[in-house]
Formats: structure tokens, sequence, C-alpha cells
């Protein structure tokens, strides 16, 4: 049964209130060293995994150049069949995009001939499109719209200036 705090005088309180104080703070600098300790290795951990990504990046942007991943004219001109889900798609300084319109459920290549334009939803579409004369974006603006995902940011980019590889490759 919890002891009945009304009986107590003013100066008992405070005199009560003072040593729970008192008992608190080496708890409150312990806490507060263990939590400078967590920021420190957690400033470490973030610093680590920069590098980690800074040198993805870097691996990446050097497999594009090499040419170990085709650019997405190459992918449609070379390609048959597949989705386009089936690869991770980069900017030629390694940023990762999707391609279409932010918000689409699957990713789409846009074809114009001039004067109509097309969505191709995968790369037979692509392909059938690109045998019969169109070229990548719309009319009167070549190129690829990609978008980065997480982002409405969107823009056209030459198609030689975005690179597929597959889902599962670096």
């Amino acid at each position: 049964m919890p002891e009945d705090l009304a009986s107590l005088t003013e100066e008992e309180l405070e005199h009560r209130v003072a040593g729970v104080r008192a008992q608190m703070k080496p708890l409150e600098e312990q806490l507060g060293a263990l939590r400078t300790q967590r920021d420190v290795l957690l400033t470490e951990k973030r610093r680590r995994e920069r590098g980690a990504h800074r040198e993805a990046r870097a691996e990446l942007k050097s497999a594009m150049k090499e040419g170990r991943f085709p650019n997405v004219a190459q992918l449609v001109e070379g390609s048959r069949e597949g989705s386009l889900d089936d690869f991770v798609f980069n900017l030629k300084t390694g940023g990762e995009v999707r391609l279409g319109f932010p918000g689409a459920r699957a990713q789409t290549l846009a074809f114009t001939d001039g004067a109509q334009a097309a969505q191709a939803k995968d790369l037979a579409e692509a392909a059938r499109l690109y045998e019969a004369g169109w070229e990548l974006g719309s009319p009167g603006r070549p190129g690829v719209r990609v978008h980065f995902p997480g982002t409405r940011q969107e823009r056209l980019v030459p198609a030689d200036e975005v690179f597929a590889r597959p889902s599962g490759s670096c």
C-alpha cells in the first residue's frame, strides 16, 4: 500500500525530493555517457556505410565505362524479351533511376515516330517499336524519361546516359 504523502510536512517533502534527485544524478550522468558512446558508434557506422556506398557507386561507374552494362538504346536494340523490371537503371553518374513517370506501377519507355507516341511496357514491345523505325522519346523530345525512386523528380536524359544492369548484379 502506498505511503500517505499528504501527512508529510513541506520540509519533509522537499527533503525526500532532494534525496530522489541525488539518487537520479549518477544515473543521469551514466545515461548521458552511454548516449555519447552510442552516438560515436553510430557516427562511425554511418561513415563506413557512406564509404561503402561511395565505393559501390565508383565500381558501378567504372563498369559502365568499361561497357559491362548496356545503355538503354543498346538494351532495346539487342533484346527481344523480358521485363523492364528485370533491370536496375542508373544514370552515367551512378545514381539509380526508374524509367517512365513517377508513381507509375510499371516502368515504361516512350517511343515516337515523329508524330505520335507510344509507351513500351516490356522489351519485346520496345524491340518491335524500334524495329519499326520508332525512336526513344516523344515528338520533338528525344531521350528517356526517368525519375528517382521514391520522389516525384523526373527528367529527360539521352538514351546513351542511362545504363541497364540485371537486378541481381553489383
